[in-house]
Order: C-alpha cells, then structure tokens, then sequence
C-alpha cells in the first residue's frame, strides 16, 4: 500500500543525549521524506551535541562522545534540515511526546521557528498502541514480520517507523484512514497547544494548564488570579517553544483584556450620556 499524500510526508527519528526536552541534545537526526508521487529522499547527520553524553546513554545508542566530536553543530545544520522538513507533515515513533518537541526546540535554539500549524503529526507508536499496545522493536516484528536488529540507530528506527505505518495501514482497512489529517488525529493523545502538552486544549477548545497546582485550570483564569504565574514560568526550565507559545497567548490575553476594559469605559460613558439627556 502506498500513502495518500496531498504534501510530503517527513518520518524522523532523533538519538539524543537524554529525554529532557529542554535541556538535552541531537546528536544523530534521521529524515525520510515520501512525495506524493511516491518517491523517496533520506538523509541522516550526525551532530555534535556540544555537551557530554552520559555513559548509560551511549550504552543504549552507542554513539560515543569521540564519533560526533569533529560532526556539524545543529546550529550548523539547521538550514539543511529545515529546508528538508518545512512544509511537510511529520511523522515518527513517540514523535508527538518526544521528537518532535525536542526538534522545535533545537531549530529556536539555531533562530529557526519550525511552524506546523498547517501541518500534521503522526505518531505511529500511539497508533501502535491503541491497536497492540507494544514497543518499536516488538511492532516491527509484529507487523512487518522482520527483526529491527539495528534498534537505536536513527536510520533502521526512521526506516521501520514508515513501513509499521504502511503495515498498520493493510492490517486495519476498517480502523485506519489512508489519509494524513485522520492519521494524525488518530494518534494523538488529547490537544496539545504547545509540543510537549504543558497547556492543552479543553473541550470547549480552551488553554488549560496541564501540569503543576493549576493543572486543569483555565489559562486566562491563572492570568487574571496570579499574574506573577507567567513570569515565573518564562524564567523556569521549560522548552523554549512552550515559553513562546506562552508568550503569544499571554501577548492575545492582555490585547483581550484592554478590549474588555475599553468596552466597560464605553458602556459606562452611555449610560452617564443617556441619563444626562434623560434629566434634560
């Protein structure tokens, strides 16, 4: 089965120097972008994190601070790797929680703003586990009826993550939607307003704070009750994309709240004006 695509479609998989979306680093990217017409275009880089990879972090992807000491800085290859992603949807295993967000996060830190507001995102390990509920390598096997016996090199984990897709694909015509809009809504786990779900959407489309003492409040509540709340969140360790996610809604908040203010001051000068006129 092939995709149904109306743009590219950009599989990606991050090794990193840990989990910490704010504060840990690409050391190896891999990128396999499908074209509508079918055609394939890969690239893998390896990146020299500019900090020390832990010892039980190599152990897992075996790239060693040595292999990456002489490689380009992300900062070095951020046009290449926008150039490569813009425009496309995305796609990968554990992408939506992980991947992605860490991948906006390295392009801000490089003064690049990877914006996917007309694009998707599709999480093939979240489609896996509504489906089977198991791991990339057990998916692999399960579906494609193959070993991943290179586990943790981002080339062999980005190549198996699209063909578990086009697997998942033939194996539930009747659950699955050939279709990148569906598949991605498929594989999300609730609304996220920022990458890694730190303020998500209610079911009123809403802002709400999704972690912490407010978590489950309203965004615009938290604002009017604790203003200090924001700064304190610009100047605490979050990614850099939920602080200008932040900022915009902060930005939209206090452009609202003047526009309310304006219209108390207006309906409150009618009702002077028109008793004025009623005692003449």
């Amino acid at each position: 089965m092939d995709l149904k695509l109306t743009k590219p479609v950009c599989f990606f998989d991050l090794e990193t120097t840990g989990l910490k979306v704010a504060e840990d680093r690409i050391v190896e990217i891999s990128i396999l972008k499908i074209f509508p017409n079918g055609t394939k275009e890969s690239k893998t880089w390896l990146v020299n994190p500019e900090m020390k990879i832990p010892e039980e972090t190599i152990a897992i992807h075996h790239i060693t601070n040595e292999k990456v000491e002489n490689e380009p800085t992300f900062n070095e290859l951020a046009p290449l790797v926008y150039e490569m992603v813009k425009d496309c949807d995305l796609a990968g295993f554990n992408s939506n929680k992980f991947d992605v967000p860490l991948l906006a996060e390295e392009f801000l830190r490089a003064g690049i703003d990877l914006d996917l507001d007309n694009n998707v995102l599709i999480d093939i390990q979240n489609i896996f586990h509504k489906m089977e509920q198991r791991t990339l390598v057990a998916a692999y096997k399960f579906y494609c009826e193959k070993d991943l016996t290179n586990a943790h090199s981002a080339a062999a984990d980005t190549e198996a993550t699209y063909e578990i897709l086009l697997a998942q694909l033939d194996r539930y015509p009747e659950d699955l939607k050939n279709d990148m809009g569906f598949l991605s809504e498929f594989s999300s786990r609730g609304k996220n307003v920022d990458f890694v779900g730190h303020i998500v959407y209610n079911d009123k489309n809403e802002e709400v704070i999704n972690f912490g003492k407010h978590r489950g409040k309203l965004l615009v509540d938290v604002f009017d009750k604790e203003p200090g709340y924001y700064g304190w969140m610009m100047g605490a360790q979050f990614p850099l994309y939920t602080k200008k996610t932040l900022e915009k809604l902060f930005e939209k908040y206090k452009a609202d709240k003047e526009a309310a203010n304006k219209r108390s001051e207006q309906e409150k000068l009618s009702d002077l004006m028109s008793k004025f006129n009623k005692k003449i």
